[in-house]
C-alpha cells in the first residue's frame, strides 16, 4: 500500500479510535446537544455508524468479495431522519461497539486489498463512479466535521 494510502487509512481510523474514547461517557452526556435545538452526541455517533454499515455493506465488503457495487444516491435527510430514531431507540453501549466495529471492518477490508484494487473505479448501482481513495477523503472531511466540535464541547465539560 502507497504511503498516500496508508496515511488516509490512518486519518480514517481517528473516528473509530475517537468512539473508543467516549465509551465510559456518561449517558446524560450522551443525550446532551453541543448547541440548543441541535443534535445528541448519541444522534451524531449513530449517524456516523450507520453511513459506515452503508458503505461497508453496499461498497467496501462488495469490493472485497468481489462482487457489484450496489451503493446507490440516499436521500440524506431521511437518511439522517432513521439514524436519530435509530439513536433513540438503541443502547449507547451497542451504537459505540457497531461504530467501531464498522469503521474497523471498512479498514481491515481495504488493507487487504491490491493496489490495483484500491486504485480502480467502480460503478456503483446508478453508474456512478466509485473510487475508494475519493470515499475516506470524503469520510474524513465528514468525521472532522464532526469530531472536532465533539471534543471542543467533552474538553469544555472536563475544564
Amino acid at each position: 500500500m502507497t504511503n498516500e494510502m496508508e496515511q488516509r487509512i490512518q486519518s480514517f481510523e481517528e473516528w473509530g479510535l475517537f468512539v473508543k474514547t467516549m465509551i465510559n461517557l456518561d449517558e446524560k452526556i450522551w443525550n446532551a446537544s453541543m448547541e440548543e435545538g441541535k443534535w445528541t452526541i448519541k444522534s451524531i455517533v449513530s449517524h456516523m455508524m450507520l453511513w459506515d454499515q452503508y458503505f461497508y455493506e453496499e461498497a467496501i465488503r462488495k469490493i472485497a468479495l468481489k462482487k457489484q457495487v450496489t451503493v446507490k444516491h440516499l436521500d440524506f435527510d431521511e437518511f439522517n431522519r432513521k439514524a436519530i430514531a435509530y439513536g433513540n431507540s438503541t443502547e449507547t453501549r451497542e451504537i459505540v461497539e457497531k461504530a467501531i466495529s464498522y469503521r474497523q471492518k471498512i479498514i481491515n477490508d481495504i488493507s487487504v486489498l491490491s493496489e490495483e484494487q484500491i486504485h480502480q473505479t467502480y460503478l456503483d448501482a446508478e453508474g456512478n463512479i466509485f473510487y475508494i481513495p475519493q470515499y475516506l477523503e470524503d469520510f474524513i472531511w465528514h468525521d472532522q466535521h464532526h469530531m472536532t466540535p465533539l471534543k471542543e464541547y467533552i474538553s469544555s465539560l472536563r475544564a
